[in-house]
């Protein structure tokens, strides 16, 4: 493991009770480089959407612990916010918070001459994403997605 997911795991360890503990799903942690300086962006959801207390709670709890383990050498800034509209689904928990949500998917190849679906999530597993779409389940090979999100709703 580099350096990078060393952080990310480290901090996802961290925030897993600081989000149980506030009623939040911990949804991504990030550590990146934007330009000259560096980021630890931390991603956190709840039914109903994420407020900026809910926000300023969770980096409240979680910035103790970072001060105190020091384990990020680098100077960097915190940052613990909504995963957005369009979130990625990646983890285990994202498709179990998508579960019967509308989600898009995006294929890398066409598939029935498209590369873009929209339905409900089904079921999944590690291989494989079963969707509602329009009347009749479709299965996709995970390895052909280039993209699992949850669905955006104007």
């Amino acid at each position: 493991m580099g350096r990078k997911e060393t952080y990310e795991q480290k901090t996802w360890d961290h925030m897993i009770p600081i989000c149980e503990k506030l009623g939040l799903v911990l949804v991504d942690c990030e550590y990146t480089k934007e330009g000259p300086a560096y980021a630890l962006n931390v991603y956190i959801d709840k039914e109903g959407g994420v407020t900026v207390d809910d926000c300023e709670a969770a980096s409240g709890l979680l910035n103790p612990i970072l001060d105190e383990e020091d384990y990020i050498p680098d100077e960097y800034t915190l940052y613990v916010s909504s995963p957005g509209l369009g979130r990625p689904l990646r983890r285990p928990h994202d498709f179990e918070f998508a579960m019967g949500k509308e989600i898009e998917l995006r294929t890398y190849k066409a598939v029935d001459g498209r590369k873009e679906f929209t339905g409900t999530l089904k079921d999944w597993s590690d291989k494989e994403v079963v969707i509602d779409d329009h009347g009749s389940d479709r299965t996709f090979s995970r390895a052909d997605l280039s993209l699992v999100r949850l669905a955006l709703d104007f």
